[in-house]
């Protein structure tokens, strides 16, 4: 019998299972897919809002400028990289100019610090880069950028580190109510569990549905993105929007914490909740776009792209409530819901409270973990003491991004451990460089396929049927 099982190893659901980690509860992550981050959270933009665009009232602000405040902390502990490299909102004309006062006037309301509304001249000297035709900004200095599913992978794995467990390609089939709880059923398996939070990204209204909850639904927004080749010199520094209109907020273009250049998303609504396709009419939106206000991109440099899918509510806000004892929906965490995601853990711990849960905290609880980025940032003198009790360190694998075999070793036996290319992606960079994977791909399936106990056939890029590789050529008949 579980204490809590967490439907959805996202940003979400992964930090809601850390913060539950600090107290005596058996608690279980069940995801439907190979590994943690496979939602939402794997593409988006990357961002810390600062939480001046939510109305003030609606949970979206409250939480999204408590997590903005609860995020470098949080960074910290899990040694995830976090840079507080702040937000403008361009204005080009006298009508962007009232809607730059409403989000000033909004984000003070939130209790976002430091607002400033920036003249021409001071936008220039924050971004050269930017076009001459932008006459002013909305400058947040508390916007910041992070890597969703590096602090994703890193929560789950802290949790998982306290005791969590995780349970991989467990989609939930149906929920049954019994007399000590629920029943939260798979095909191969069902588990007991006192508390059920419902985390499950766009698929949330078919889990609440299990329940007899049918108060809300949630589509996809489709986000596609391009994400350029890392610069020595970025061109812009600062998180870059365009004076949101009535279509939306528009392409938005900033660094990420990794040195890369990303321009993104589009915005389209659809209610298939798979299809993820990036299309040429995406591609040619974002470059155009985004060239009106910075206008020198090399799109020439793009290295890759990737559509995301963003969960969005029925009500037009946050969905965090209990239906029904014992059941809590963490539902329509759209934009901001990344940056509030800790506050989201927080908000859910009391309300597991106020439902009477006997939260005692645990005296061995491990809130820090080592970075998966120590050895790249190692200095010289430290890399040849990690070489040194590890060979496996001292020998590149990827080469576009310097990715060691010892690296990915520790990518795939440090909780959650990867089980796929993807994974190793993920927690490594390694297949994000230049050839994308096509230089050290068959290395790492080889890695894979040793340290899983499994067949060089059998990796897959990120799991189900994603096989890369069907036999040896020489073995095959012609």
């Amino acid at each position: 019998m579980y204490d809590v099982v967490i439907i959805g190893a996202g940003v979400v659901g992964g930090l809601i299972a850390r913060a539950l980690s600090a107290f005596e509860l058996r608690i279980c992550i069940v995801e439907k897919e190979n590994d943690v981050a496979m939602g939402t959270t794997k593409a988006n933009s990357a961002i810390v809002h600062a939480g001046f665009d939510a109305p003030p009232g609606s949970l979206k602000a409250k939480l999204n400028v408590r997590g903005s405040e609860l995020m470098p902390q949080i960074a910290r502990e899990l040694g995830v990289k976090y840079k507080r490299n702040g937000s403008l909102v361009l204005g080009f004309c006298e009508e962007d100019r009232a809607t730059i006062r409403t989000l000033y006037e909004r984000g003070c309301q939130n209790g976002v610090k430091g607002l400033r509304i920036l003249d021409q001249e001071e936008v220039r000297a924050l971004e050269p880069a930017l076009s001459k035709e932008v006459l002013f900004a909305l400058y947040a200095p508390t916007g910041a950028i992070i890597c969703p599913y590096e602090l994703t992978i890193a929560a789950i794995g802290n949790a998982m580190d306290n005791g969590t467990e995780l349970l991989r390609n467990f989609e939930v089939t149906d929920i049954r109510e019994s007399a000590d709880g629920f029943e939260v059923c798979s095909r191969e398996q069902v588990l007991q569990t006192r508390n059920i939070i419902n985390a499950a990204g766009v698929y949330a209204d078919r889990i609440a549905a299990m329940v007899g909850d049918t108060s809300f639904h949630i589509h996809p927004r489709r986000g596609e993105y391009l994400l350029l080749d890392r610069e020595k010199k970025l061109l812009v520094q600062h998180t870059i929007f365009r004076t949101p209109t009535k279509m939306g907020k528009g392409i938005l273009v900033t660094p990420t914490v990794d040195g890369n250049l990303l321009a993104g998303p589009t915005s389209v609504d659809q209610e298939d909740k798979e299809m993820a396709a990036t299309t040429a009419g995406g591609f040619a939106q974002i470059q155009k776009q985004a060239r009106e206000y910075v206008p020198d991109i090399p799109f020439g440099e793009t290295i890759t792209s990737f559509c995301g899918l963003r969960a969005v509510g029925s009500t037009g806000d946050f969905i965090i409530r209990s239906p029904k004892r014992g059941f809590f929906h963490v539902a329509g965490i759209e934009s901001p819901g990344l940056s509030a995601s800790p506050a989201i853990a927080e908000y859910v711990v009391e309300l597991l409270k106020q439902q009477g849960a006997g939260l005692q905290r645990k005296q061995n609880y491990q809130p820090y973990r080592e970075p998966d980025h120590a050895f790249c940032e190692a200095s010289v003198e430290e890399k040849n003491e990690w070489i040194r009790k590890e060979p496996a360190y001292g020998k590149i694998v990827c080469r576009c991004e310097h990715i060691t075999e010892g690296e990915i070793l520790h990518a795939i036996h440090t909780n959650p451990g990867a089980r796929d290319l993807d994974g190793v992606k993920r927690r490594t960079r390694a297949q994000m460089g230049r050839c994308q994977g096509g230089f050290c791909g068959p290395q790492i399936v080889e890695l894979l396929a040793r340290e899983l106990g499994i067949s060089y056939e059998q990796v897959t890029k990120s799991g189900k049927a994603s096989y890369i590789n069907v036999g040896k050529t020489k073995g095959v008949e012609a």
